[in-house]
């Protein structure tokens, strides 16, 4: 990374050659601050289309407007997080503002404004261009010389559909709001700040359960997203099969980075931290330290996803023989896991209960470990009902995906856990078997092995279709895939 300081502070004069821009202060000769603001084209663009997605945020912007009539509503962006002094993390937009804009811009702003006949006018608050006029594009670290170019209010509005204006005038604008207001609080500190006082949690509570629940049942262009999405990550998995070693160690760390390549290549990044996990680690549900090594004889446990340039996530899981061929052993296990999804798979349809993919893999899973006498002298069935099987099944068997990897998460617990599914509902069905390397309650061989098999799951009229269907599942058609990878 370039050292920004440095370059910005170019030669100096006398103090009456400072200029201040946005509160930072630069020394500059008058000669240079001129020449600073000549020449330059026009680039201005004016036959952009609408983006692909402008249809489908206006719908959802009508929507909810429909449900809080008369009220002023506030969706911000949100503003880049600091990493470690004066560098930043890679923004991401809040995703309820992506929802009902398509766009990713930093310190962006939705306004919906009531409107006295009815529905609301929706304005998109923005950093507009660089001022090249007063120095701004150069002086400040955050002027289109350094971060590049934004497009301009007319351009956003050609790509978005909606009115465009300075975010720079917002607060004025939220300063003088009466009225009842709802604010997509916690993403923006100075809206939250400009509103002190004019809304309420409770509102505001009320406000963020319903951006989740709209986003319950998903529509064409998210759908053709996820199984994009969906895709890339099927990419993603054969890039780290071929760089897998079948005779030496393979760093984790090279397994997590193979894939995130994928992932910028074909999308925006991965949708979340990529679970790389060799041997023992796969055992735990969270393993992101990826620092371990990938031994031939192991089991890779790959949780990964790509993250589209539309900010949509896949959320895949496949449990890898490093050299390509299951032990008797680790094939028992993965068995049993694959009978599990099979029957969550199946219960995933129009009208079923949410919880109805959740318990039949559970009672697979639970049948299985009875079978190798895990429960002692008690049933599958007594053993389910007393949760025992959660011992070595430890989570929940999937959650919704769109957006967020763990989309919808403010929702009601009636309108999802304890809910209905609906055609264009994308789940993820993803049990697993986990034997800590500690657990004397299994036998010896049990031990340090951890199993997984997630997909991605779409509820359609008919049924469910599996958008992840690319990557095999069966054990022998896994160590199929992986030797033609190889050859």
């Amino acid at each position: 990374m370039t050292d920004s300081t440095q370059k910005a502070t170019v030669a100096t004069e006398t103090d009456e050659n400072k200029h201040r821009k946005n509160g930072l202060y630069r020394q500059v000769s008058a000669e240079l601050a001129e020449n600073m603001k000549q020449g330059w084209a026009d680039t201005e663009r004016h036959d952009l289309e609408p983006a692909t997605q402008a249809v489908h945020t206006a719908r959802r912007r009508r929507a909810l407007s429909a449900r809080f009539p008369g009220e002023l509503l506030v969706i911000p962006a949100g503003n880049p997080k600091v990493r470690a002094n004066d560098t930043a993390y890679p923004f991401r937009p809040s995703s309820d503002y992506v929802y009902l804009t398509g766009d990713q811009s930093q310190d962006a702003v939705l306004v919906m404004e009531p409107g006295r006949s009815g529905g609301h006018q929706a304005i998109a608050y923005m950093l507009p261009r660089s001022d090249r006029e007063n120095g701004e594009f150069w002086l400040d670290y955050h002027g289109e010389l350094w971060e590049g170019r934004r497009n301009s209010p007319a351009e956003n509005e050609q790509l978005l559909g909606l009115p465009c204006r300075d975010v720079r005038t917002l607060a004025g604008r939220l300063g003088a709001a009466t009225g009842p207001v709802r604010l997509l609080r916690g993403h923006d500190a100075g809206v939250d700040a400009a509103l002190e006082g004019k809304v309420t949690a409770e509102h505001d509570d009320e406000f963020r359960v319903a951006l989740s629940e709209m986003r319950l049942v998903k529509d064409e262009f998210e759908i053709a997203d996820l199984r994009f999405a969906c895709e890339a990550t099927a990419l993603g998995f054969e890039d780290v099969v071929r760089v897998l070693d079948a005779t030496a160690p393979t760093p984790e760390r090279l397994i997590e980075g193979r894939f995130w390549t994928r992932a910028r290549l074909e999308g925006n990044d991965v949708g979340y931290a990529s679970v790389c996990a060799a041997g023992s680690h796969a055992t735990i549900l969270h393993w992101v330290r990826n620092d371990g090594d990938a031994r031939p004889g192991d089991l890779l446990l790959l949780d990964a996803g790509v993250e589209t340039r539309n900010l949509y996530t896949a959320d895949v899981t496949r449990t890898l023989p490093v050299d390509g061929r299951f032990t008797p052993v680790q094939r028992k296990i993965y068995e049993a896991v694959y009978a599990a999804q099979e029957a969550g798979i199946a219960a995933v349809k129009p009208g079923a209960a949410y919880r109805d993919f959740h318990d039949a893999a559970q009672r697979v899973l639970a049948e299985h470990l009875a079978a190798w006498g895990l429960f002692g002298d008690r049933s599958a069935e007594e053993a389910c009902a007393l949760g025992l099987q959660r011992r070595w099944t430890l989570a929940g068997t999937g959650h919704m995906l769109g957006l967020d990897v763990h989309d919808c998460a403010k929702a009601r617990t009636e309108m999802y856990v304890d809910g209905t599914l609906e055609p264009g509902m994308v789940l993820t069905v993803e049990p697993g078997i986990y034997f800590q390397s500690d657990d004397l309650t299994v036998p010896e061989e049990y031990r340090g092995i951890g199993v997984r098999i997630e997909d991605d799951i779409l509820v359609t009229e008919e049924g469910n279709e599996n958008l992840s269907a690319l990557l095999p599942r069966e054990a022998g058609e896994v160590e199929a895939w992986m030797a033609r990878l190889r050859s």
